[in-house]
């Protein structure tokens, strides 16, 4: 790796990888440091990204994403993060101002002018008996409700999410059961009334046991009083854990919900900090976190980019020279004129039609 970087993504999933992608095709030098896991890699199947066919695992996906972003030369290495701090004036490369940050992360320390923040969240995960993630344990609802129709569904927890979501699921299954697994209930009374009118059945008794099929999916939960009922997955809704350590050291503004404050190009409420994903509020979707990725890499670009300069930058500077373009580093651009996607790329070394 480099010393300095323009653009520090903390994080590898679909909107991390997606914002370093950006920032690398518009010119800026970009690394990307990542600790493994998170959402997306639990996923067996992907589900809701045009384009990406039901086969493709969550590993799958990342591990191709990565491999984009290294060939436009960007650097990925897995690592965890374990501080990001301001610099000092003087302190790293074009960093004269005072701005900047140094980012370390086990054997690795450098700088950048630019953090982004793609940390994610944890589930709040239920006491077992579980089944596997994606095989009857499923996180989310816009995702895993079609794989549901006409299906026995579970909903675990004791608040007003899982009440709703509960009542959700009615759109596609008319067989819905809300567990509570011997808790006490927190949901409101309006949410009460909700499900007294709506054909949900509400068990208390605590889960201890499951049967599966053949293939690993889930077949039925067995509870305390001796009662097997039949589900083929649900939904814990527990809460989430959102990863805001790093956040919270520099003095970035949290939401009420512990989501990080940010603007539609991922940008917080500390100068070269920004922030992306599910960690942020909104939906937690593969496109959507694409999608908020593909705004902040854009964001990153109109916060660093060279040119046009300013008439005050020109009074400050004088005139942009021959000698001061392309602004690309010469690492990048090695990697631009040389990549399948540039028109003097690997495709113009192949034979023209009728040429042997």
């Amino acid at each position: 790796m480099m010393d300095h970087y323009q653009v520090t993504v903390v994080g590898g999933g679909p909107a991390g990888l997606t914002a370093a992608l950006y920032a690398t095709r518009l010119g800026h030098d970009t690394a990307v440091i990542n600790r493994g896991g998170g959402r997306a890699a639990m996923m067996l199947d992907t589900h809701n990204v045009i384009g990406v066919t039901e086969d493709v695992s969550g590993n799958e996906f990342l591990s191709t994403a990565i491999e984009q972003v290294e060939e436009y030369g960007a650097d990925y290495v897995q690592d965890r993060v374990t501080d990001v701090d301001p610099l000092g004036a003087g302190e790293g490369d074009g960093n004269a101002d005072g701005t900047g940050f140094r980012v370390t992360a086990g054997s690795v320390e450098i700088t950048t002018d630019h953090v982004v923040l793609a940390t994610g969240f944890s589930d709040e995960r239920p006491e077992p008996p579980l089944p596997r993630t994606g095989k009857g344990l499923h996180w989310c609802l816009h995702c895993d409700a079609y794989m549901f129709v006409d299906e026995p569904v579970y909903v675990m927890g004791t608040n007003d999410a899982a009440a709703h979501v509960a009542m959700i699921m009615l759109n596609f299954t008319p067989d819905v059961d809300l567990l509570t697994r011997g808790d006490d209930v927190e949901w409101s009374e309006e949410s009460a009334t909700m499900l007294e009118n709506h054909p949900v059945d509400v068990v208390h008794d605590e889960v201890v046991g499951m049967e599966k099929d053949d293939d690993g999916w889930l077949s039925a939960f067995e509870f305390e009083d001796g009662t097997v009922r039949a589900y083929r997955g649900g939904f814990p809704m527990y809460g989430s854990d959102y990863n805001t350590g790093l956040a919270g050291s520099l003095g970035v503004e949290l939401n009420d919900d512990g989501t990080i404050a940010v603007d539609d190009h991922g940008r917080t409420s500390v100068d070269g900090v920004y922030a992306v994903g599910d960690v942020t509020p909104g939906h937690n979707q593969i496109p959507t976190a694409m999608g908020e990725g593909a705004r902040c890499g854009i964001g990153n670009h109109y916060d660093l980019r060279s040119f046009p300069r300013t008439p005050e930058e020109i009074e400050e500077r004088g005139p942009v020279s021959e000698s001061d373009v392309p602004a690309i580093s010469e690492r990048l651009l090695s990697h631009a004129v040389t990549h399948e996607g540039h028109p003097g790329g690997p495709r113009e070394e192949q034979s023209a039609p009728g040429d042997d």
